[in-house]
């Protein structure tokens, strides 16, 4: 049996996280979607409710939408769902998760990976994160979560964009590129957003997107020695760096949670990268928001696509390297304070 997609939806507090689920699931789409709500207020999409299930935290709603409020662990309550499904009680085609405003989307995402019995059902399809133009750069500064929830994205909507000027909306769209290169950015009305951005991202599937958004990669300046690194996340002459200051650096918002990428034009050797990364995990895990790549091993025809959320880790087998294109590795890492120098000569130690 097919698996069951599910996408997080996060965001920080009154980031417009209820506007665009409303939205998504009001419109005629014809999908039946579940929500698992991680908080249950005033908030809550109540006015779309008609029908109260038997149990007290599984709402059917309008467009026949379940609704169920996490009142145990996201585990039971997502084996729950799939039970109710098997059985025929519930009918639905994919989850949406809504956060609290506070969460930290890691945990949440890791579920999917640690837990045989959630993995064996669901698939976790991508990370949504919503971003209040008005408040984000105040909330950025002050809260971590806000930063990890932009760090953890796989697509990033950009709320109340009307509501600032094109100079600050452009200078939030640059923080956000160096905390998360990755991450395509949409500023949405009112959460008015098509669901080819909304499902189907495949932002967590290894085998998706084969070359992992090369627009990100794509560097300013390449140097000729043997690895190319882009500098994203230091020091950059864009004018959103650029007030508050004396000297030239942007300490108004020098952010924790930070990306680099790493390429190299040498193969690495498995048996020493597998080494480096394990040991790197163990104690850099919980700083690791996120991080992705094409490799290029030694006595692999083919590109191993790897990607890992805190200590978690995979890899995967994609298609062979073209004879007209260049086997170079490239990796990007986005996580919060990482060592970048020590992980870059590490890498580097597991070049052939």
């Amino acid at each position: 049996m097919a698996l069951i997609p599910v996408t997080i939806l996060t965001g920080f507090l009154g980031s417009g996280k209820t506007t665009l689920l409303r939205r998504v699931l009001t419109e005629a789409h014809g999908q039946k979607i579940a929500v698992i709500e991680n908080e249950f207020g005033a908030e809550n999409i109540d006015n779309d409710i008609l029908v109260n299930d038997t149990q007290e935290n599984i709402v059917q709603m309008s467009n026949g939408c379940v609704c169920c409020t996490i009142r145990e662990d996201l585990r039971a309550t997502l084996a729950d769902l799939a039970q109710r499904r098997r059985k025929g009680e519930l009918d639905f085609e994919r989850v949406v998760i809504e956060t609290t405003g506070l969460a930290d989307p890691g945990p949440v995402a890791q579920t999917f990976f640690m837990d045989d019995e959630v993995a064996e059902q669901y698939l976790l399809d991508a990370v949504l994160t919503l971003v209040d133009a008005k408040h984000a750069p105040q909330q950025l500064n002050d809260r971590q979560e806000a930063r990890r929830q932009a760090g953890f994205a796989d697509q990033l909507f950009i709320s109340k964009a009307d509501l600032v000027s094109a100079e600050a909306l452009d200078a939030l769209q640059h923080r956000l590129k160096h905390m998360n290169p990755r991450a395509p950015q949409r500023a949405v009305h009112f959460g008015e957003v098509n669901l080819s951005e909304v499902f189907d991202l495949k932002g967590f599937n290894l085998n998706a997107k084969l070359d992992v958004d090369p627009e990100f990669l794509q560097s300013g300046h390449d140097h000729d020695h043997d690895h190319n690194h882009d500098h994203q996340g230091e020091a950059c002459d864009h004018p959103s760096h650029r007030h508050d200051h004396d000297h030239g650096h942007h300490h108004h918002h020098d952010d924790d949670v930070k990306s680099f990428v790493y390429r190299a034009s040498r193969p690495f050797d498995p048996a020493k990268l597998e080494d480096f990364l394990g040991a790197v995990v163990q104690i850099y895990g919980p700083r690791m928001l996120r991080y992705k790549g094409v490799l290029d091993m030694k006595g692999t025809p083919r590109k191993v696509i790897f990607q890992g959320v805190h200590q978690l880790m995979g890899s995967d087998l994609g298609g062979p390297w073209r004879k007209d294109e260049t086997r170079e590795s490239r990796m990007v890492f986005i996580g919060i304070d990482l060592p970048r120098d020590i992980l870059e000569q590490g890498l580097e130690q597991c070049l052939t």
